[in-house]
């Protein structure tokens, strides 16, 4: 049994929602894996990479094939120790952020973390405005409003289940995969040039800064929060033998869902490079241009057609990577949990905002440079993800015998020398031509004080782990844990179903409840876990917090027998106004006691109101206590 785990992981606990038997055959099991992956390589196929790699095509021919290789073996090496440490600590990367590093350092951290979900959220707010533009003749700036729309459709989707979700983001990498095999037939590209492309090259300033962007828009910070929390839906004994096939079939998924996100950007780039760079056109940087030129330089009219279509799809179907990105990062870092569409529209505004006012002040033609701006953004932010997901898997007092090699370790720091090297040297070449070209009192005040105050933070987060070891804290799960209190009894009996918030309310709940059935009554304790990973799988979810949640309910059950009441317990999954219902109705329950939390108006819009909500749902007498009730 693995015993790296804190004490709740130490059982061979089933903790997945699919089954992989170890008597399955080798096809059956990676068909049991498969799926993580691909919901975290659309992120590598978004309309950012668009434009990185149609500026690169264009300007520097097939030259620039070798940095989308190298970008693509990084981001499988850091995809594969982002699941590793998913699978073998049952965490994700925030999660083991918040447990290992100092307040002052996580909140630093999760603010980059929501920056970068914003550039990229802005990269497919960007993307799906052009393509609604070049497929309806929908202005910019009204497709940017419109793309707010898609936070309803998105939530829509996932009230039908993961796996109507999962067969959604399929068939649109599957339509932006055949996209490109059709315009790649009808360019006809020098398939001798596309191999000399893979031999590494010298670069100028200007090829530095699409590279970095290319690196940035491929190997993209979010999604090493995502697939680190992703892998937890796949159930696997917790011994050694199977974590470690977990993490075989896990690099396999990978390496198939990374290696399809990389033909569609080296196809992408071909494309480009074929039609642009040939014909001498080396300033199309902008999908809109690109989209206009592709059909008199192909010889086809379908050809921009089909790309309009693939870049709808791409920047619909990673829209997804970042909403739950963002819910893992508030609620690991902050230890804040708020209704899922109020998240998803905050982000969305966050990349709506810019987009907006760069159409409104800078014109439609400014999108494509605000495009590559973002992904640059994306690759300043990776450093600060790599480095300390990199000490996480390399700490064998934490991950034991799963902890990565010396040659993996070695590989995984030259992957973060280059990105940081590369950003350190983009960021002082700016400085110094902002410092020469301009004399500003908020250039020196506000940007260099903050490079230095990044750098510095960076330097804290890449040496300290080898000079002093953390002392890990308790995570504290955004419900609270298991606390003492008194019970007494006054009344008789019923089938009482109690909803537990693990929280001050519990023992006025416990209490009301014992005054209506006393110890003849049955008692039904019920728990929603509504952590990301319940809200999208619902009860496929077997991450962290519900295993968590089932042992604190546990001890509720406990309690409740020692003091001589008999009880049972139900762990429901996602949305409480919905999961409440369904576990009374399955409970057979005569009674329901909820504690009524006192939020206000605000606080119910940002976190949902659930008692209204449930009493509608339910046929049986619902008690709602308060704080000031049974105090003598």
């Amino acid at each position: 049994m693995h015993k790296d785990s804190p004490s709740y992981t130490s059982l061979s606990e089933v903790h997945g929602s699919v089954p992989v038997d170890s008597k399955m055959s080798f096809k059956r099991k990676l068909l049991a894996f498969l799926g993580p992956a691909y919901m975290v390589s659309v992120g590598y196929m978004d309309p950012g990479n668009w434009a990185t790699d149609i500026a690169g095509g264009s300007r520097f021919g097939y030259s620039l094939i070798w940095v989308l290789l190298m970008s693509n073996l990084m981001a499988l090496l850091l995809q594969s120790l982002s699941a590793r440490l998913g699978i073998v600590r049952g965490r994700d990367l925030a999660q083991a952020s918040r447990e290992m590093f100092p307040g002052f350092v996580n909140y630093f951290l999760y603010v980059l973390a929501e920056v970068a979900i914003a550039a990229c959220d802005l990269a497919e707010v960007l993307g799906m405005a052009i393509g609604l533009y070049l497929l309806f003749d929908i202005p910019l700036i009204w497709g940017v409003v419109i793309c707010a729309l898609d936070t309803f459709i998105l939530l829509f989707l996932l009230n039908h289940g993961i796996r109507k979700m999962e067969v959604f983001i399929i068939s649109l990498v599957a339509t932006i995969g055949l996209a490109f095999v059709a315009q790649m037939v009808f360019a006809k590209p020098d398939m001798g040039d596309v191999m000399g492309g893979f031999i590494p090259s010298a670069m100028n300033e200007t090829a530095l800064y699409i590279a970095i962007g290319i690196i940035g828009a491929t190997v993209m910070p979010h999604n090493l929060y995502l697939h680190s929390a992703l892998v937890q839906t796949r159930k696997i004994e917790r011994t050694d033998k199977e974590i470690g096939r977990a993490i075989k079939f896990n690099i396999l998924d990978s390496t198939i869902a990374l290696n399809a996100a990389f033909f569609v950007n080296a196809a992408i780039l071909i494309l480009a490079a074929s039609t642009f760079y040939q014909a001498g056109m080396y300033d199309v940087a902008d999908i809109m241009d690109a989209h206009k030129l592709l059909a008199p330089l192909v010889g086809n009219d379908l050809a921009p057609t089909l790309f309009a279509i693939a870049l709808l799809c791409a920047g619909q179907s990673s829209t997804v990577t970042g909403t739950l990105a963002g819910q893992i990062v508030m609620e690991g870092y902050l230890n804040l949990r708020i209704a899922p569409w109020i998240r998803r529209l905050i982000t969305r505004l966050i990349a709506i905002v810019p987009a907006v006012l760069t159409i409104r002040y800078f014109g439609e033609s400014a999108t494509g440079d605000l495009l590559i701006l973002s992904q640059v953004i994306l690759s300043l932010q990776l450093g600060f993800a790599v480095i300390p997901l990199i000490h996480f898997v390399s700490d064998r007092s934490k991950m034991g015998k799963f902890a990565i090699s010396a040659k993996t370790k070695f590989a995984a720091w030259i992957c973060a020398i280059i990105i940081v090297g590369l950003n350190v040297r983009m960021v002082f070449g700016q400085l110094h031509d902002w410092m020469q070209a301009s004399d500003s009192l908020w250039l020196r005040l506000l940007v260099l004080p903050f490079c230095i105050f990044a750098g510095l933070m960076l330097l804290y987060i890449t040496f300290s782990p080898f000079v002093k070891k953390f002392r890990e804290k308790d995570l504290t799960l955004p419900h609270g844990s298991f606390m003492e209190m008194e019970v007494k009894e006054k009344t008789k009996s019923k089938r009482i179903a109690i909803t537990l918030d693990f929280g001050s309310m519990d023992q006025v709940a416990l209490q009301s409840a014992i005054d209506q059935g006393g110890k003849n009554a049955s008692y039904i304790l019920l728990h929603i876990t509504e952590s990301a990973g319940a809200l999208w799988l619902g009860s496929d979810a077997r991450d962290l917090e519900s295993r968590r949640d089932q042992e604190t309910l546990d001890q509720y059950a406990a309690f409740m027998a020692d003091q001589g009441y008999t009880c049972e317990t139900r762990l429901g999954f996602g949305n409480p106004r919905k999961s409440i219902p369904q576990l009374v109705n399955e409970a057979e329950a005569d009674l329901l006691v909820m504690g009524a939390h006192g939020h206000k108006a605000l606080m119910d819009f940002i976190l949902g109101s659930t008692v209204d909500a449930v009493r509608h749902r339910i046929k049986i007498p619902v008690l709602v206590v308060t704080k000031n009730q049974n105090k003598e």
